[in-house]
């Protein structure tokens, strides 16, 4: 087969893929942020503690999007990116809704099982498709626009909640045709999903691009993937974890922060999902471009290990915001959250086009299923719940969410620092390994 790089597709057709999928991201973040601005009603209406909203915020999502992320991986980069995308919009939408329909806490856990089985689907098969819609120079630019979804899907979650809570408290309970009384915190959920099911239609828009790169158009055996990926193992290690901290931060702080607000600062439900879900979608979003725009500027300067520093640079950044859950002064957390926000959100485009850069075509998508397993599992399974257990075990005090913030955040941030710096040599000769392995070939694979 001849070279294949003069095959990427139109750039108006790339960037309409990069949209779609960003409209895709969005409506996943929506659907696993908005229970963060409704913790108040829902542990009211369930009878549940912070431990167990946690579980319901992180692990039970987390559990089956990570078991069933690599089979999801394995089907990205053998069969149709396009109908798996589509079959896990749907199936996830059609869980959120069902969660407006709980009224048990054990309801709520087995449908959000099912909302992380769903979108289980959509990142691996996304990246896969980013890194053969865009060339080498320009994918971190474009993996991280669409990963400004999980920004400004945050961001419209708490600002939808924050908008329907203060119009709820108004309004109280509804009566809806077949389903009878609902509350306010669950008509969200039927909401949101019916949109995400109304959503599929879009997708017929998206176009499969050609798989192109050094192992494009072969199937390698489960075996070989394995195989790879130890002879790249202390890479996977330091990037997985290493990001995989920072989304432990990132994550363990976004699930409280809106608690934060309204327990230490007096702040309603609503006044927090309009100002933080404001600074979510703006500083979020301009953060994470920024990142893909710098380690695309350190790429062309010739730095191999560019997605790794921006990485590092934004830990480094990361660790003295911390101390924005100490601060008294309502003025100054709110300026210092801003950029707290922003260096947070750097990485989050580049750790995955970080994969594409170390891994061949067939293994992409398998590759970024481990990262987002072990990303998820630590950070979005274990994240909520240790700030939960440091409140409720640690301190015994509702008002000392604060505190809780601090010290795992600052704690995640520490560890990630650690790591990403380790693994900067090693991502460095995984480049390398990826051109010998490309060298061993068969011409008609490359």
């Amino acid at each position: 087969m001849p070279n294949n790089n003069s095959l990427y597709p139109t750039s108006g057709r790339a960037w309409l893929t990069v949209f779609i999928l960003l409209l895709c991201y969005i409506l996943s973040f929506i659907d696993r942020q908005i229970l963060n601005l409704l913790v108040e009603p829902i542990r009211r209406d369930l009878a549940i503690s912070d431990t167990q909203m946690s579980l319901l915020m992180g692990l039970s999502f987390a559990i089956f999007y990570v078991i069933c992320g690599i089979p999801m991986g394995r089907i990205a980069d053998n069969k149709s990116r396009k109908g798996l995308i589509g079959a896990g919009v749907f199936v996830w939408s059609l869980m959120t809704a069902a969660c407006g329909l709980a009224n048990q806490y054990w309801h709520f856990v087995i449908f959000r099982i099912g909302v992380g089985a769903g979108e289980a689907a959509l990142s691996p098969a996304a990246y896969s498709l980013l890194a053969d819609s865009f060339p080498p120079e320009k994918r971190a630019t474009a993996i991280s626009v669409y990963s400004m979804g999980i920004y400004l899907g945050a961001g419209i979650a708490f600002l939808l909640g924050g908008i329907v809570v203060t119009f709820a408290s108004n309004q109280g309970d509804m009566i809806l045709p077949i389903l009878g009384t609902v509350r306010p915190w669950q008509m969200i959920f039927l909401i949101i999903g019916g949109a995400g099911i109304a959503f599929c239609f879009v997708l017929f828009a998206l176009k499969e691009p050609v798989r192109k790169g050094i192992g494009a158009g072969i199937s390698v055996p489960i075996k070989d993937v394995g195989a790879y990926l130890l002879s790249i193992r202390k890479t996977v290690i330091c990037h997985n974890v290493g990001f995989a901290f920072l989304s432990f931060a990132s994550y363990g702080a976004s699930a409280w922060i809106p608690t934060f607000f309204i327990r230490n600062h007096g702040l309603t439900a609503g006044e927090v999902g309009i100002y933080y879900g404001t600074i979510v979608a703006v500083a979020g979003s301009l953060g994470i471009v920024f990142g893909g725009r710098l380690a695309d500027y350190w790429s062309r300067k010739g730095h191999k290990d560019a997605n790794m520093r921006v990485g590092l640079l934004a830990a480094i950044l990361t660790l003295p915001c911390n101390v924005v859950f100490l601060l008294g002064d309502l003025n100054m957390v709110w300026a210092l959250m801003i950029f707290n926000v922003f260096t947070i959100a750097m990485p989050f485009g580049v750790a995955p086009a970080a994969i594409q850069e170390v891994m061949p075509n067939a293994m992409r998508g398998q590759a970024s299923a481990i990262y987002l397993f072990v990303v998820t599992l630590i950070g979005l399974g274990i994240g909520p719940t240790a700030v939960a257990l440091v409140t409720d075990y640690v301190f015994g005090d509702d008002m000392a969410i604060r505190y809780s913030l601090f010290i795992v955040a600052s704690v995640a941030t520490s560890a990630a620092i650690v790591l990403l710096w380790m693994g900067l040599k090693p991502y460095r000769e995984s480049r390398l390994t990826l051109e010998q392995w490309g060298a061993r070939q068969p011409a008609e694979s490359s």
